[in-house]
């Protein structure tokens, strides 16, 4: 059985100390994002296992697939004796609590801000043993969001509809990654103040509030506003795309993605 190094890790907690993480070297990431934090800081070759959405960099695609949102293979993770497992905040506690049973060390990946992840990206680092690494790329992606926070501090506000799914409509609010980057890109959420994440909206909602634009990861996702060619987006044809794996992943890429989001509401912008 792997050797206990910390019990029950969460992502807020004081990092540890080097000879703390010494025998850390066979990793498993149960989530996308965890992965691609992972292998940005140097991490990589100690990954043993990921979840099944796991898919980038491309070497993750080699690795086994012991997990998807809603289970774990316990049996193959148990079989690839890992010193450390990285599972998604809250979501999956309940799935990997039979792991800290075992005496594997769990950490609880749950970054909220983007202020966060900067933290989270060098805890893994201690936690791997890759922190000079860790805390360039950490360094590198604040430099980013700051830069960002420069260039939109003073845009013309734009109305946005974000939405993350249309079956059923599905939107985030300003609490999330997705409504934070509206937020920071100079946009007003029209859901930032849901109670909810990611409310259950309908159509009827949105032609109220008739945003300047919506916002998807797939063109084929917005198709169906096309039956309100009257509302500000459909009729200005500003129904526009993301890229969801930048966005909606919260690692150092992020704020790629943030900053083709912010370029779809110039488009608004220089239209007014």
């Amino acid at each position: 059985m792997a050797q206990v190094l910390i019990q029950n890790v969460q992502a807020q907690d004081v990092p540890v100390e080097n000879s703390q993480v010494a025998s850390t070297q066979r990793v498993i990431s149960l989530a996308p994002h965890i992965t691609e934090m992972l292998f940005a800081i140097g991490a990589g070759e100690q990954v043993v296992a990921v979840d099944d959405a796991s898919d980038y960099p491309i070497a993750a695609n080699d690795l086994p697939k012991v997990a998807n949102y809603r289970s774990l293979n316990m049996e193959q993770i148990l079989a690839l004796q890992p010193d450390l497992v990285v599972a998604w905040g809250n979501a999956q506690q309940q799935m990997v609590q039979p792991l800290e049973q075992l005496g594997i060390t769990v950490f609880y990946s749950a970054p909220a801000t983007f202020a966060k992840l900067t933290d989270e990206l060098q805890q893994l680092g201690q936690l791997t043993g890759h922190q000079q690494q860790a805390r360039a790329v950490a360094n590198d992606y604040q430099q980013q969001i700051t830069q960002l926070e420069q260039d939109y501090r003073d845009a013309s506000p734009v109305t946005v509809f974000y939405q993350i799914a249309s079956t059923p409509l599905m939107s985030a609010n300003g609490s999330t990654w997705m409504g934070q980057a509206v937020d920071l890109c100079g946009g007003v959420n029209i859901m930032a103040d849901s109670p909810a994440p990611y409310p259950q909206v309908n159509a009827e909602q949105v032609l109220a509030q008739n945003p300047q634009v919506i916002v998807a990861a797939d063109i084929a996702e917005l198709a169906h506003w096309q039956q309100w060619p009257t509302m500000d987006a459909v009729a200005q044809d500003k129904l526009l795309t993301i890229d969801a794996n930048l966005l909606h992943r919260f690692t150092p890429r992020t704020p790629v993605g943030i900053r083709q989001l912010c370029l779809q509401l110039d488009k608004v912008r220089a239209t007014h």
